[in-house]
Formats: C-alpha cells, structure tokens, sequence
C-alpha cells in the first residue's frame, strides 16, 4: 500500500510538469497578443488614438509583457536550478508565477478589447465590454476555481469530523 503514495520528491516532480503543461496552454496565447500589440503602434490608424487610447494601449502591452515573463519563469528558472534539491520551492513559486501571469493576462486582455471596442464604437461600448470580458475572466479563472477549493475544504472538514479519512494521495497540486 506504501508503494501506491508518492514521495515528495515524485510529488514535485508530478507537480512541476503539471505547472508547466497549464503554462503551455497559455504561453501560446500570450505570445501572440504581446506579439500583436508590438505591431500596433507601426500600423498607420495607430496615430489618430487619443492620449486615452495610447495609455489603455501602453496598459495593454506591458501587462502581456509582464504575463509572458511570468509564464517563461518557471522553465528559465527550472533550468538555472536544475539538480540543486530545490523542485518543492520551483513548484510553488511557478504556482504564483502562473497566478500573476494569469492576472496579468486578464489585464491585458480586457485593456486590449476595451481599445479596440472604443476604436471602433465608442467609450460606452468599449467599457462595457471590456467589463464583460474582466469579469468572465475573474469568474472562470479565479471565482470557480475558489469556490471549488472552499467546497472542497467543507467536504473535507466534513469528511473528517465523520471519521472517513480523505485519500492522502492527491491528484492536483
């Protein structure tokens, strides 16, 4: 039965590609934003923005920078420790670095629709929709997930005080 339950070290293994496989998913999408937003200003309708536009433009393009750094870390960083004993600190300063380019994303997501809606329309709509775009953005990456831990922790406590003891053997970080 021993045999079953992971070491610590098996753990942060486990856990690190794990971190680094969600990381995969969003780098892509990061990249390609910071990318577009480094054209931007090249394009020839870039000079008619206001100062408005040009502020939620530079709100936009460091806040991609700032998620693209974020999402790069943890494979920088696992190669400037690699072998030194310190994985278990790895996964839980990618974790955070995965948390910060998340919420750097959603800044730079909802400042970039927000331009280009306000482009296009005006202010109202533009605000509108960026505002929709935040809050799903707050909802589906950091409301549902909170909410699922807080159950969890209640299933857990439940678990407990009833005597039945949770698997020590987890499956997420």
């Amino acid at each position: 039965m021993d045999q079953e339950l992971e070491s610590g070290k098996e753990r942060a293994d486990r856990n690190f590609v794990e971190l680094l496989q969600g990381a995969r998913v969003a780098v892509t999408g990061v990249q390609v934003l910071f990318a577009f937003l480094l054209t931007v200003p090249f394009s020839p309708g870039f000079v008619r923005l206001g100062e408005g536009d040009r502020r939620l433009f530079y709100v936009a393009l460091v806040s991609a920078a700032v998620a693209s750094i974020c999402y790069i870390a943890p494979a920088t960083q696992h190669r400037v420790l690699f072998r030194q004993g310190l994985k278990e600190t790895l996964v839980r300063r990618s974790n955070a670095y995965g948390i910060a380019g998340a919420l750097a994303l959603a800044v730079s997501m909802t400042a970039a629709t927000m331009l280009v809606v306000d482009f296009l329309f005006h202010s109202a709509i533009g605000m509108v929709t960026a505002g929709a775009v935040a809050l799903l953005a707050v909802w589906a990456w950091f409301g549902q997930p909170a909410l699922d831990r807080s159950r969890a922790a209640e299933d857990a406590g439940d678990a407990g005080s009833s005597g039945d003891t949770p698997s020590r053997r987890r499956t997420g970080g």
